[in-house]
């Protein structure tokens, strides 16, 4: 390195009073900044945030029926559950808009039906809106306790309700197996990200 002749020529100074070394200063570390909020992703605790996230929940396809006011009413169910074996309890979740509500939150009984990913076109009819869900090409026939019971599903039960739990803008049947059969043939429809699918080898 080069030295200027001017530093070379200044006297040194003796210090009178050593110095004091220079103080330790800490910073507390500044909080990390918030993530930027994803463009288009669902607000926290919105109704779309809980749909986003179930999407990707892969699910049983269920079927539920009911019979009331000289009609048979029913509905496809992705919110079917075991509750308990002793004694054996379901339960399932039914909008309280929904046009099978009033018949379903007067029953006795009603009907669980697991389908198989043979009956994809079942359940689509049963699910959407102001269709005709008993008429051809749906079989189907009375079954213990006067429910309508569908034909050629993988299992079905029927169930004597026992209670119906206000959860929202829903309702959570809860309803004790009464009758039923497991042994339909085939494997099971799933639903998953907004879609009905078949398991894959």
């Amino acid at each position: 390195m080069t030295v200027s002749p001017e530093l070379r020529t200044l006297p040194t100074i003796p210090s009178a009073v050593p110095s004091a070394p220079s103080p330790r200063v800490s910073f507390a570390a500044d909080p990390a900044p918030a993530p930027a909020p994803v463009v288009g992703a669902p607000r926290p605790g919105s109704p779309d945030l809980l749909r986003s996230v179930f999407r990707q929940h892969a699910a049983g396809v269920a079927v539920i029926t009911a019979h009331g006011d000289g009609r048979p009413v029913g509905f496809t169910a992705t919110s079917l559950n075991s509750v308990a074996a002793e004694p054996p309890l379901i339960s399932f979740g039914v909008g309280t808009g929904s046009s099978c509500w009033p018949v379903i939150s007067g029953a006795e009984h009603i009907g669980v039906h697991i389908l198989g990913e043979h009956q994809e076109a079942l359940a689509a009819t049963f699910a959407r809106s102001g269709a005709d869900r008993f008429a051809a090409p749906t079989r189907w026939s009375l079954g213990p306790e006067g429910v309508p019971v569908l034909d050629g599903v993988l299992a079905w039960l029927v169930c004597r309700v026992v209670a119906k739990v206000p959860a929202g803008d829903h309702r959570i049947v809860i309803a004790q197996v009464v009758a039923g059969d497991p042994d339909g043939a085939g494997r099971p429809l799933l639903y998953h990200q907004g879609r009905f699918n078949a398991l894959r080898d």
